[in-house]
């Protein structure tokens, strides 16, 4: 049984409130699990089921009558940090020998912060305080895969400090007496721990907007990291139009290259394991 997700807004700030609870943003995929007369089912946000991919999740039932609200992630075992690219590798696995051999190597854990049914009743109308004392209730010693996600009360900004020291990707802010709704709510607010990166544009796209990113390497050489897609207003798109022309270099099918004059500061979520940015999004010129 799938149910559209409760979405987050956005705080460009953590802060303290008494009235919320503060989680660790955890850096996956959002999952749906729903068991229901013993039959698990497990959903994206978008309502594609995946119940194939995670055999570890679906092998030992929590409850015959459950559906729960969590992130979909994956632990790397040297680092014990949340290892994104290693959740989309097994998302997107679909032959039943790669996912054995993927289960295996990938163990995914389910972090749970939220529970929508329980024995038949619908839990969607509490207060969210109250849904988080049943969650902790139940027993997930059942399957090591599940664990419900931590959280404490009214401190925001001492938990993003930490949050922050340790390099994970944020917190998560939730008013304790917000009911679940499928749809995004200004009671559910994420704080995103940004990385700054001073990058220089060495192209952009011909037909979708987007500019290519480029660094120095240890050697001086610049190379591209990524495509800044977001963050760009009307009057900076308009700025860089005005001098491009100037500047090309080179171009290609998709692309034109131009001399590396133009600098700017970006906010990214972290660094991919092939050493280009995630998500870059726009902040200023740094001209």
């Amino acid at each position: 049984m799938f149910i559209s997700p409760m979405l987050l807004e956005t705080s460009n700030t953590a802060f303290n409130d008494p009235n919320y609870i503060f989680e660790p943003k955890f850096d996956g995929h959002r999952l749906i699990y729903s068991c229901i007369n013993g039959a698990i089912r497990q959903y994206t946000r978008h309502n594609n089921e995946c119940s194939i991919q995670y055999p570890e999740i679906i092998a030992t039932p929590i409850s015959s009558d459950i559906i729960l609200d969590g992130e979909l992630v994956v632990i790397n075992p040297n680092t014990g940090r949340v290892d994104f690219e290693s959740a989309m590798s097994r998302f997107q696995a679909r032959r039943s020998s790669t996912i054995k051999k993927l289960a295996q190597i990938k163990p995914v854990t389910f972090v749970v912060f939220d529970i929508l049914r329980l024995d038949g009743q619908d839990l969607r109308g509490l207060p969210l305080i109250e849904r988080k004392k049943i969650l902790h209730s139940i027993d997930f010693q059942r399957n090591k895969h599940i664990i419900p996600t931590p959280y404490i009360e009214g401190a925001g900004e001492a938990l993003f400090k930490d949050i922050c020291n340790k390099k994970m990707e944020g917190i998560v802010c939730k008013k304790k007496s917000s009911r679940y709704v499928s749809r995004r709510s200004e009671s559910w607010k994420k704080v995103i721990n940004w990385t700054y990166v001073d990058v220089k544009i060495i192209g952009y796209r011909k037909e979708k907007f987007g500019w290519i990113a480029g660094i120095e390497d240890d050697e001086g050489k610049l190379r591209s990291v990524g495509m800044i897609e977001f963050g760009v207003n009307p009057e900076q798109k308009r700025d860089f139009n005005k001098v491009k022309n100037k500047l090309v270099e080179r171009e290609d099918k998709e692309f034109v290259y131009i001399q590396p004059l133009i600098q700017a500061k970006i906010k990214t979520r972290n660094w991919t394991n092939a050493g280009m940015l995630r998500d870059p999004v726009f902040v200023e010129f740094n001209n």
